[in-house]
């Protein structure tokens, strides 16, 4: 890959990586023509990314497959941290442990916006996660993970248009076993995980499993508070396995898991003007010469609590023909949380949230099992949602000082004078912003799949899926920031109140307004809007899968995708400026009324795939080139106290993606996997800029990497007392990008991480295991925002340090 520089992947991405694609399957065809005579055995990897259990090899989707074995030994503690073996995958943490982005070849949204349901679906042992919220946590007693690339939403429905995260789970086993592990690390880490299962009857088995992951924050406060960054997680999972006949198995499980941190370290990284008045009223504002210092400088230590629970019960019944699925599941997630939002240790602007979701799903397949050349499925998917969630914003107590500060003492004190206010009536400190929310969301999908195997090498696979999605969705609203109910362009109201109009005041009515940074906020349902949206849409999918040997398999796919419109649940939704006349008319509009976006409409995806998996004695590597593209993609920002959701035109991918290992002996095996993309707005007016709405047509999608890739090298080696062990490192690349868009073009993000670990296994069930994360202790951004009402600032998530550790287990 050497020889291909980086401007000629720029200039023509495609049609080098296509030259490359084929030149390595004609000589790897050669070459297995040359010992077509050899019996070869090979390693069968099954997953279910097609809703069926087939080999790895001969399932014709972009499928990234991550064993509980690589899992376990390169110390992936959660969902999080699989991205360093997954390039494919980004998973950004964000503002609190609740919430996480995850996106695949660079799709995907969800915020700390609780309205912006995620593109990439995640999928725990078959039942769908709606929210982050519910997806962080320790990852359970682990069979493997699945990442599938490309829209899904014709086989896994609501939310997939841009991929799926799949992870699967050991069921219980009819044989006695368990395990225990314990383990230290480095910033005071303890983590302890065990589990037991074993046979009640012949029938019946059972299995609990349970963990706790506690560790120091790693983030220091430099004004006497706590550590920030901490672990402090438990959890606990119990299943049962019932098979009461040959043909009938029911699965059962109940989990539950709590989160309580201090989250997350923020980085000073642009101090801008408004740091001289912090730091003249005594506050601190940390310096930004090492944004990698690991320090905060915050009023109070930030706190988030999770709580997650669920139960789900899959019932799988073979008949003659066919095979019966049901997968029913309630889930219940539950966080709070309160953080200082100005970022200094002034005591300026606090947030205080929470969020309830209840979830209710309900999938049915029929799975054809009796013709080789022709077999089917047909299913229904039901979800049903309720969200409760608020926020409350807290003036606080240096916030009028800091105003003054500014230079704006006598503007604030002149204007309470002229409306007859009591001197310090503007910026008193409490709860100022009171936004209560709840979303009611009730969807269906029906699909289908066809497979027909048109000769003994060539299976053409249609699939069809229809998804209805309906939500409901109210806001109550209380803002006692005296200064933003005035009407300042108009008849200069108070609280819908006329008050005349004082001739002096003109001059300063623009610096005014640059504070009113909290506009009353208009509730609905209302006369105008009706605060409902229901959505529907026929998915497709069709694929060639063309199998020239058992070593070589080719697949050629075009696919769309769906996801419903997403709901801005935060205090900057603002109505359409299209409803204006109707809400002036209706009497409707608030003091100072400004206007904006409630929801951004449906995403519709499409991808036209080539792909091609191979095999060999020692090895395997797959290649799948991809133009996929989403219209309509629901883009959220964040601009300091709210966030701005809107619809792109167009955002489009064209890019190849591998996998490949390599076994040079027995003992060695090395892995090389990468996503080489080419993104594109192809439209997008009105994105959030670092100073205002801008047009981001024909430009780079901030926060996608044009290269990713993951090495892994591990060496296995047997001692002469029987002992086992390993040996193996892991190497994550990121080329670099700009950060977010609404933040200067010097705020990039780039990667370049190793991780190692070593273990030794024992024939009397001990074993032992050393690790370290971040071995290099390399330095990036994850993500980036402008603080509020500190013009010219900006801060941005830095990743974590390195970590390293101890365990010790036995298995049983």
């Amino acid at each position: 890959m050497s020889k291909y520089s980086t401007s000629t992947f720029k200039q023509k991405p495609l049609a080098a990586l296509i030259a490359l694609s084929l030149g390595l399957t004609a000589n790897a065809v050669v070459a297995q023509e040359q010992q077509a005579a050899e019996e070869e055995e090979f390693e069968v990897i099954m997953i279910t990314a097609s809703k069926r259990q087939t080999g790895l090899q001969e399932t014709p989707i972009a499928v990234s497959v991550t064993s509980a074995e690589d899992i376990e030994q390169a110390k992936v503690l959660d969902i999080q941290d699989l991205q360093t073996l997954v390039p494919t995958l980004r998973v950004t943490p964000l503002q609190r442990s609740t919430n996480t982005n995850f996106s695949i070849r660079g799709f995907g949204n969800g915020t700390n916006n609780t309205g912006i349901e995620p593109s990439v679906g995640v999928f725990i042992d078959g039942v769908y996660r709606s929210r982050a919220a519910a997806q962080i946590g320790d990852l359970p007693r682990l069979q493997q993970v699945e990442v599938l690339s490309g829209p899904q939403s014709t086989l896994f429905g609501k939310n997939a248009s841009a991929g799926v995260i799949s992870v699967r789970t050991e069921a219980p086993s009819f044989a006695y076993e368990g395990k225990v592990e314990a383990g230290i690390g480095n910033y005071n880490q303890r983590l302890l995980k065990a589990y037991v299962t074993n046979g009640i009857s012949d029938t019946l088995a059972f299995s609990l499993s349970g963990g706790i992951n506690k560790r120091d924050g790693y983030t220091e406060s430099v004004v006497g508070l706590g550590e920030i960054n901490n672990r402090d997680r438990w959890n606990i999972r119990g299943q049962a396995l019932y098979e009461p006949t040959e043909d009938t198995t029911i699965r059962f499980i109940a989990d539950y898991s709590e989160i309580d941190e201090a989250c997350c370290t923020v980085a000073d990284v642009i101090n801008g003007p408004t740091t001289a008045a912090v730091r003249a009223l005594g506050g601190t504002v940390l310096e930004t010469d090492d944004p990698f210092a690991y320090e905060s400088a915050l009023t109070i230590d930030p706190n988030n609590t999770v709580e997650d629970g669920g139960v789900s019960m899959q019932i799988d019944v073979d008949f003659d023909t066919f095979a019966f699925t049901s997968i029913t599941a309630f889930r219940d997630n539950a966080s709070d949380f309160l953080v200082d939002v100005d970022y200094t240790s002034l005591d300026i602007l606090k947030e205080q949230g929470h969020t309830e979701i209840d979830t209710l799903t309900q999938e049915f397949r029929l799975t054809s099992t009796d013709d080789e050349d022709f077999s089917w499925m047909v299913g229904a998917f039901f979800f049903q949602e309720d969200v409760i969630t608020g926020d409350t914003l807290h003036f606080g107590s240096d916030i009028r000082n800091y105003f003054n500060a500014l230079g704006l003492a006598p503007l604030l004190a002149g204007a309470e004078g002229v409306y007859g206010l009591d001197p310090g009536t503007f910026f008193t400190a409490g709860p100022t912003v009171i936004s209560e929310f709840t979303q009611d969301n009730d969807a269906y999908s029906l699909f289908v799949s066809l497979d027909y195997k048109m000769t003994d090498r060539l299976t053409a696979t249609v699939g069809i899926s229809y998804t209805d999605d309906e939500k409901k969705v109210t806001i109550d609203s209380e803002n006692t920031d005296s200064l933003s109910a005035i009407d300042l362009d108009n008849d200069l109201t108070l609280f819908g109140v006329p008050m005349p109009f004082i001739p002096d005041l003109a001059p300063f009515i623009p610096t005014l307004k640059s504070v009113q940074f909290l506009p009353q906020q208009l509730e609905f349902p209302n006369a105008v809007e009706s605060g409902y949206s229901n959505d529907s849409k026929t998915t497709w999918s069709v694929r060639l899968a063309y199998e020239l040997n058992k070593n070589f398999n080719f697949f050629a796919t075009a696919a769309t995708g769906f996801k419903a419109t997403s709901w801005n649940l935060s205090r900057d939704t603002r109505p359409f400026p299209g409803d204006q006349a109707a809400l002036e008319a209706a009497n409707l509009t608030q003091p100072n009324q400004n206007y904006g976006t409630r929801y951004a409409g449906p995403e519709e995806a499409k991808v036209f795939e080539l792909g091609m998996k191979s095999r060999f004695k020692d090895g395997a590597l797959n290649i799948t080139l991809f133009d996929q593209t989403i219209e309509g993609f629901q883009s959220s920002t964040f601009v300091g106290t709210g966030f701005v959701l809107a619809n792109a035109g167009q955002q489009s991918t064209k890019g190849i993606e591998f996998d490949s290992v390599y076994r040079p002996t027995e003992n060695i095996s090395l892995s090389f996997a990468g996503t080489i993309l080419d993104p594109v707005y192809d439209s997008f007016e009105g994105a959030s800029g670092v100073d205002g709405p801008i047009d981001l047509s024909g430009e780079k999608p901030a926060g996608t990497h044009e290269r990713s890739f993951t090495l892994g090298i591990k060496y296995d080696f047997e001692l002469d007392n029987g002992m086992f062990g390993y040996v193996r490192t892991d190497y994550l690349y990121e080329s670099e990008v700009r950060l977010v868009s609404n933040l200067p073009p010097e705020m990039t993000r780039a990667v370049s991480t190793w991780n190692a670990s070593a273990g030794l296994d024992m024939d009397n069930g001990v074993s032992l295991q050393i690790w370290v994360r971040n071995l290099n202790n390399d330095e990036y951004y994850m993500s980036g925002f402008p603080p509020p009402i500190q013009a010219g600032s900006f801060d941005a998530y830095p990743n974590q340090p390195r970590t390293f550790g101890a365990t010790v287990s036995y298995m049983f």
